[in-house]
Order: C-alpha cells, then structure tokens, then sequence
C-alpha cells in the first residue's frame, strides 16, 4: 500500500546528517527520493557494502558532478520534475552551483525548496562552520545536561541534526505541500538547527516563565535534580529509570519500595539529596532483572535503560516493532503510524550512483515538463 506521500518527488542534493534523515523521512512515507552524489570517477557505483546506510534506505541515487554543464543540465531536468529539493549546503553554495532557489523557482514556480542549515540562511554566523554541539550549545540546550559539576554532556547528536534539524525538515516540507494545494505556488523553506533545537526547548521556557525552572545545571526535575526522576544503578552493573512525576505515581513508588510518604514529601527540595542517597542503596540492591519484575508494568514510570540491540528485543517494541531488521541490519521502522497509508522500508540503501542511468533513461524522453501535472 503506497504511503501518505506516494507521488511525491524530492531531490536530495547529497550531505551528511539532518538533510539525509529528513529524506529517509519522506522517503519511508511514500516519497520518490533521487539522492544526487558527487561524481568523483565517473558513472560506476563504488564497490562496497552500503546495506548499514540507513538513512539512505528507499532512496534512489544518481551521479552527477554539478561543475559540468552536462550534469548540471541534468540536475535542473530532475528539478523540473520535482516537488521537493533538499538543499543542505551553506548558504550560497547552491547559487553559485546555478541551483539556488531562484533559478529553480523559476524553472518550476510550484517547488518546495527546504534549505537545511545549522545556523541559518541569515545571521552574522550564518556562513559558518559547525556541527550539532555548536548549535545546541547556543540555542540553550546543551547548558541544563549533565552533572552540576562538570562540563555538559552531549546528548548524541539526536537534538540538533535529528531533533531539531531533521525532523523540523519533514515537517516543514509537509506543511508547504499542503500549502501548496491551496495557493498554487511553492517556497523556500530556511530550515535551521539553531531555530529547531529553541522550538525544542520551549517547555524550557514556558517552566522559566512560571518560575519552575532553576538556569543552573542540574537543580530542576527534569535535569536530574529531582531523585524521583532519573536513572540508577542495580547491583549488576546495570541503569535503571524512574520518572513518577505525577503524585499519584510517586505514591505508589514508595509504597513499592517501603518508604514513608510523610517522611519524604515529594517537593521538599531541601530532601532531595537523601532521597536520591536512600533510592540509590534500595535499587543497587537488586539486579536490573528483579527490578524489571517488581517494577515494569506498574504505575512507577519504571524503564530499563538498555542499548538499541537489547530494545529491539524487549517484549513490548519487539510487539510493536518498533525496531526492525533488514538485509541483516537493525533500523528503525517508519513512523509515525497510519491506518490508511501506512509506511514502509521501501528499498535498501543504494550505493553512490547505482540508479544513474535508470534516472538518466527517466529524463531522456522529456523535453518540457507541465508544472501543472505535479
């Protein structure tokens, strides 16, 4: 059954991280996703194994060395027929390869142009270098993780490239579709991780509004202040969750657990540090395995903290699938979930190249395309 996005067509102009996630994105929904590579020798795919590309799954990938005419003649062809193009070069980068917005645009007033960037197409850094920590780290985000004493503590890099960056791309690009079903008419969407990471903290924000939030690391709830919202370790070397924030859940933790309700009220602040002391000893006394027993299931907010691996097998994401394995590589299913047009791995990752002379072969024939017909 064909995805939410089936007859969509997006050109991926090829990067590294938020801009290939965004296309797995459209392409596991249903998108026909043409990845452009750099042409480095020629038409041929390298050799070698790309199964483990997963962010490439479902795509098509064409050759092409966009400082030649003929190529970049080729380029502008596959933009003709587009929906979408995802540029994730530095701001100018695409104009001086003559595929900026305007001239796309002008060749096909109803494209969706989504311009992926850290920083943003504007700004005095704008042009910049940097990676998912530079942009977290200004926004706001990076500065509440970690321990209180220490420098803070990278989230991976799921804020910026995958959070804040990838994800607002999907979302964009869907709304300017949708957009453009009323007015006719595509646009350029400035898709910047700075901007998608402070979307991300809003509820930051909306806490520091209403006084509930401390600007300092590792004196809120949510940081790991709060013993009744983080992570401990079992006697078996493993982690553990617990997030009872509600005071019903939290009731019913320490009642678990055999402590007295009265003798540790949930906000006193000032009992928080011998809370989270006493919670330490109790769960350290267990293995993660007889925690698993006592506590999953209930009213505590209680999860395992486990590797992707151990995920993909827990009894509840094996039901749901929520990981899956294909052509022998654990991944991430699609999502989010529809009933009528659900999404699906359309395909493995391609090698640099593999479908160029497919997509040649495509364009061949054309030699003036209907916008209307998108």
């Amino acid at each position: 059954m064909a995805g939410p996005l089936s007859g969509v067509r997006v050109i991926e102009l090829g990067g590294i991280g938020p801009g290939p996630f965004g296309g797995m994105l459209l392409a596991d929904l249903g998108a026909d996703v043409v990845r452009v590579d750099r042409a480095a020798t020629g038409d041929g795919a390298p050799a070698g194994d790309h199964r483990g590309d997963v962010t490439g799954r479902g795509k098509r990938s064409i050759l092409l060395d966009l400082k030649l005419t003929g190529d970049l003649e080729v380029a502008r062809q596959l933009v003709d027929r587009a929906d979408v193009l995802i540029d994730p070069f530095r701001p100018g980068v695409a104009e001086r390869l003559g595929l900026g917005p305007d001239a796309c645009l002008e060749r096909n007033p109803r494209l969706v142009y989504a311009r992926m960037t850290g920083w943003g197409q504007d700004g005095p850094l704008s042009h910049a270098s940097g990676h998912d920590l530079n942009y977290i780290a200004l926004a706001g985000a990076l500065h509440p993780m970690g321990d209180p004493d220490r420098p803070p503590s990278p989230p991976l890099n799921l804020v910026g490239d995958y959070g804040g960056g990838g994800m607002l791309l999907g979302f964009g690009v869907a709304c300017a579709l949708f957009e453009r079903e009323r007015s006719g008419r595509g646009q350029v969407i400035d898709v910047a991780m700075l901007d998608g990471v402070a979307t991300l903290l809003a509820v930051v924000c909306q806490l520091d509004a209403h006084g509930q939030w401390s600007r300092e690391r590792g004196s809120n709830w949510l940081d790991g202040a709060a013993p009744w919202y983080r992570a401990y370790g079992t006697a078996d070397g493993r982690f553990l969750t617990v997030g009872a924030l509600e005071a019903k859940f939290y009731a019913e933790l320490l009642e678990r657990l055999g402590l007295d309700r009265a003798t540790w009220p949930q906000w006193d602040r000032g009992r928080w540090p011998q809370l989270h002391t006493r919670l330490e000893e109790i769960f350290a006394s267990r293995t993660l395995d007889e925690w698993r027993a006592e506590l999953e299931g209930t009213d505590v907010c209680f999860a395992p903290s486990v590797r992707v691996d151990e995920a993909a097998r827990h009894p509840h994401v094996a039901a749901r699938r929520t990981y899956v394995e294909e052509w022998g590589v654990l991944q991430p299913a699609p999502s989010p979930r529809f009933d009528r047009t659900p999404g699906a791995i359309r395909g493995r990752p391609p090698a640099p190249g593999e479908h160029t002379a497919e997509i040649r072969d495509e364009l061949a024939p054309a030699t003036s395309i209907d916008h209307q017909e998108h």
